[in-house]
């Protein structure tokens, strides 16, 4: 039996943030920071907060799989 995982019972399919775009379809927004780890210069969908630690794509990656 084909669940259709990613589809909604439309047949429509969900968007999650591929290509630079955001849900909602228009172009993300992004704000430039500097890697809390690694101190590298980056591009995040979100606009930092002081006092919050900002990964950039591989550091993420790594924490995340812990």
């Amino acid at each position: 039996m084909d669940r259709g995982f990613g589809r909604s019972r439309q047949g429509g399919g969900r968007s999650f943030g591929g290509g630079g775009r955001s849900n909602f379809g228009g172009p993300r927004e992004m704000h430039k920071a500097v890697c809390s780890e690694c101190k590298k210069e980056c591009e995040v969908p979100f606009k930092p907060t002081e006092g919050k630690p900002v990964y950039c794509r591989d550091c993420f990656r790594n924490k995340k799989a812990y």
